[in-house]
């Protein structure tokens, strides 16, 4: 009697156990799932921020996003594209493919190189150099593309390289478009150790002379090698390039300042720069600051360490910081990047 009472209870016990287990146990993964995906969830952007090989990184802030537009970093002849990627916090990217394809591009064939990209009217345009032109013989230059979208897709809005000749001395490429205070649109770009500034018409389509007649004045400070960025701050104009050898150790970032974006611009330090234990040749940057916030990023392009391949240079963002006069302090490179930070 004893046993068939003990059994009776076993087989009870049984059924109760499949009836009411699934459903208890379906509750406690999910609240452990919960905990495990924010556990796992990423807090820094890391660096590179993005899978693949992508240099001289455009950052930009559209909306609530940020974006970067970075050169696809391969030999000449396959770079014939660009790819996109935004963000709404630094951290967690999306990848926006063939924004732009030299196939709807008739006078580009080749590396095409360095997009910047600004919103007007509720238009998106984007710059590009095209072909690596080594002379005013060679069809190439310095294009422009345009897009109802920050993610394209873009097409050729001239039909024709927007500038497609030497200017004292500077090959058209690396072209940055800044917009100043009042309004005004100018192209500061440059290849071969020279850099110019010129005033973009209203439409984009070409340039207004400045009032001594020239299109294209010379801004070059000393050690200037490519790669201009311009920005402005309490009434300062904050000139940024990269020196040395794009492939090599000494490539970095240098910066001046001066009270107009045609100078004059002196030399004050170099602020980005190879670190041996992070990574080499951290140059060709941006910098992307939201006017709401009080934080300051700067986008570059490094080789990872140990990697001689030509073209292996990956997209990294960092902080960058002022000091109590305004000068900006040398930036640290690091492997973990930046915090999330949402657009205020």
């Amino acid at each position: 009697m004893p046993l068939q009472v003990s059994l009776k209870k076993l087989v009870l016990f049984s059924l109760l156990s499949a009836a009411f287990l699934p459903a208890f146990s379906q509750n406690v993964p999910k609240t452990a799932s919960k905990k495990a995906a924010k556990t796992n969830e990423k807090t820094t952007s890391g660096n590179p921020v993005f899978p693949g090989w992508y240099a001289d990184p455009e950052g930009a802030i559209f909306g609530k996003k940020y974006w970067i537009y970075p050169t696809f970093s391969a030999v000449y002849e396959k770079q014939v594209f660009f790819d996109a990627f935004s963000s709404p916090d630094l951290v967690n990217w999306t990848k926006h493919a063939r924004i732009l394809d030299t196939t709807g591009v008739k006078w580009a064939h080749k590396a095409i190189w360095a997009p910047a990209v600004v919103e007007k009217k509720g238009k998106y345009f984007l710059f590009f150099g095209a072909n690596d032109i080594q002379s005013d013989n060679e069809v190439g230059g310095i294009g422009v593309a345009v897009s109802d979208k920050p993610e394209g897709p873009f097409k050729d809005y001239l039909g024709k390289p927007l500038i497609d000749k030497f200017h004292n001395g500077a090959q058209p490429i690396d072209q940055f478009v800044f917009k100043d205070k009042d309004g005004q649109y100018y192209m500061i770009y440059g290849g071969w150790r020279h850099c110019n500034i010129a005033k973009l018409k209203d439409d984009f389509t070409g340039f207004t002379p400045f009032e001594d007649g020239t299109t294209f004045k010379e801004i070059t400070p000393e050690g200037y090698v490519e790669g201009p960025f311009m920005f402005e701050k309490n009434g300062k104009y904050y000139f940024m390039w990269s020196e040395g050898g794009w492939g090599g150790p000494d490539y970095r970032v240098a910066y001046a300042i001066a009270d107009s974006p045609m100078g004059p611009f002196k030399r004050i330090s170099t602020i980005l720069a190879q670190d041996p234990q992070v990574a080499t040749s951290a140059g060709h940057h941006s910098i992307m600051h939201d006017p709401k916030s009080k934080d300051w990023y700067i986008v570059y392009h490094r080789r990872p360490l140990g990697d001689t391949g030509r073209d292996h240079r990956v997209t990294c963002i960092d902080r960058m910081t002022f000091d109590e006069k305004g000068f900006i302090q040398p930036v640290k490179i690091t492997k973990e990047g930046v915090t999330k930070q949402k657009i205020k």
